[in-house]
């Protein structure tokens, strides 16, 4: 039985890359998964084994291949902590967002809850999805296995018996629940039902599921999100503190729950009610890079990393595989407006005489004529609150076009911190040579927090309402006055979604300096003079 305590650590570090399942399942004595209790045993500890044995059928596809991915071999490994109850309250929080059609719902609705209760991991399942009908599918298919599946059924035919009552008739077999002879539960609802005391006696789930609880980006919006996000934390969550908790889904729109789960997971920006809730998020992108710097597809057999490259710059990738929104419902910016520096050829190095024109021979940014930091300040750094936007953007004389190299959302209060990130870019920027911050009142207020600044400090209260000075930007953009540096993702996420995104204060921010640099009165723009920028 030693094989059965070292199997699972066979996973330990592997990817799809490197798992091989036939040295996998080489690792098992056969003559023990011939027999039911040598099943039991092997596949206690190992949701990967058990898959195997008792629901192949779900993991071939329609050729009848047996292929993984990253994230299910992340999932399996993940699932392994519900051998041991949490002893703390939000202990096991975690959300797990991979590409559309990863199988999220195939592992997290059927396959996981179905090794867990077999083996009493999990007493009480309550899984959740955006809608009534949605969430029933998925309980209806957990019990077309149990009652279908003749391997199961012999191993363990407890789990796949329903109690009854003393009369005879099933305690619950229904539509939305399910409760089998061996005790387990498994509830099934819509996130807006009403769950507040869900139970089954004394008991409450220890296992809450909630898997797409987000509709599409059509009928969502960010109002919506937000009621959703208070029925997560005020009515889900509370069933059972000690639960262990799984969000699994994909990005439906920016400024979504998944959305704020995968800025999370990814180390860009983690939202209050996440910290607050303890949840851990695990990002799973469709190209992954090697330690050597070489690209790999996050499920090869499925996605080759030919094809993932071919629509690697299509909006349907960056939503539906690299769960990167970009918001479309926007009603200005698409991604095809934003541009990148190339790599100069030889003769674009040369440059001038003295060298002052050349771009940069490994980026291609433009030489700078002038650089400025740009800010769009929140007043109060309040929950309800905008956030600060910051943003670094340079003007080419040469080039007769602006170069955003950074932009930056912060909940931070005017204030000291303010101070200490403005000095630190300037550091960071050392061609900056202007701060301008987009105000409509408190100019005092401004000049004395920044007073002091290596550079100039200058505010600027904006006539024009929001729409219309983003259309101008827009016309900059289309026009090829403004490029990025590289890939912004959360000023471009922004755009795209604008004037429906959450926040959009990168969207000012940037679009200060570019209308600085590049004024809307008729005149040739290369005329602008150092006078007009400072």
């Amino acid at each position: 039985m030693a094989t059965a305590v070292r199997a699972p650590g066979y996973l330990e570090g592997l990817d799809a890359e490197t798992f091989d399942l036939t040295a996998y399942l080489a690792r098992f004595d056969a003559k023990l998964l011939a027999e039911p209790e040598g099943r039991r045993v092997l596949t206690r500890l190992d949701p990967l084994l058990f898959a195997l044995v008792y629901v192949r059928h779900h993991l071939r596809d329609s050729e009848g291949r047996m292929t993984f991915g990253d994230a299910h071999l992340d999932w399996c490994r993940a699932a392994r902590a519900w051998v041991k109850p949490a002893t703390t309250p939000a202990e096991q929080r975690d959300a797990y967002v991979a590409p559309r059609n990863m199988g999220k719902s195939t592992w997290w609705f059927l396959i996981l809850p179905l090794w867990a209760a077999a083996h009493g991991h999990v007493r009480f399942a309550a899984a959740f999805a955006s809608s009534a009908t949605q969430a029933e599918t998925h309980l209806g298919t957990f019990k077309r296995e149990i009652d279908g599946n003749e391997l199961l059924r012999r191993d363990f035919l407890d789990l796949c018996t329903p109690a009854k009552r003393p009369s005879g008739g099933n305690v619950a077999d229904t539509q939305n629940m399910y409760i089998a002879r061996n005790g387990f539960v498994f509830a099934a609802r819509g996130i807006d039902s009403s769950n507040l005391g869900m139970k089954v006696g004394e008991t409450r789930p220890d296992l809450i599921l909630c898997d797409d609880i987000e509709p599409d980006e059509s009928s969502y919006s960010i109002e919506l999100a937000r009621k959703r996000r208070v029925t997560l934390i005020d009515s889900i969550l509370p069933l059972n503190v000690y639960a262990r908790v799984v969000i699994s889904g994909t990005v439906t729109m920016p400024g979504s729950i998944v959305h704020q789960l995968v800025k999370h997971g990814r180390g860009v920006e983690t939202a209050e009610w996440v910290r607050e809730e303890g949840f851990r998020a695990h990002y799973t992108p469709p190209i992954v890079q090697r330690s050597d710097g070489t690209e790999r597809s996050v499920w090869p057999a499925k996605w080759p990393l030919a094809y993932l490259k071919s629509i690697e710059h299509t909006r349907s990738f960056a939503k539906n595989y690299a769960n990167d929104p970009m918001g479309a419902d926007g009603e200005l910016w698409t991604p095809d407006d934003f541009r990148y520096p190339e790599p100069p050829g030889p003769l674009e190095n040369l440059g001038g005489l003295d060298g002052a024109d050349r771009v940069d021979p490994v980026t291609g940014l433009d030489p700078v004529t002038h650089m400025m930091l740009s800010i769009d300040p929140a007043v109060t750094a309040k929950k309800g609150s905008d956030y600060t936007g910051i943003a670094v953007v340079s003007w080419s004389a040469q080039h007769k076009r602006c170069t955003v190299h950074a932009a930056v959302g912060l909940k931070i209060q005017p204030g000291p911190l303010l101070r200490e990130r403005v000095l630190a870019l300037l550091d960071e920027y050392p061609q900056i040579g202007l701060v301008l911050i987009e105000v409509n009142q408190g100019g005092d207020t401004w000049q004395a927090i920044l007073h002091g600044m290596p550079v100039k400090v200058k505010t600027v209260t904006q006539s024009e309402n929001k729409f219309t000075r983003a259309e101008g930007v827009l016309n900059h953009y289309q026009r090829g006055r403004v490029i990025h540096a590289r890939r912004l993702v959360e000023v471009e996420q922004q755009m795209c979604a604008f004037p429906k995104a959450p926040h959009d204060d990168l969207v000012d921010a940037v679009g200060s300096a570019v209308r600085r640099f590049i004024p809307n009165k008729q005149r040739e723009v290369s005329k602008a003079s150092s006078a007009s920028y400072l």
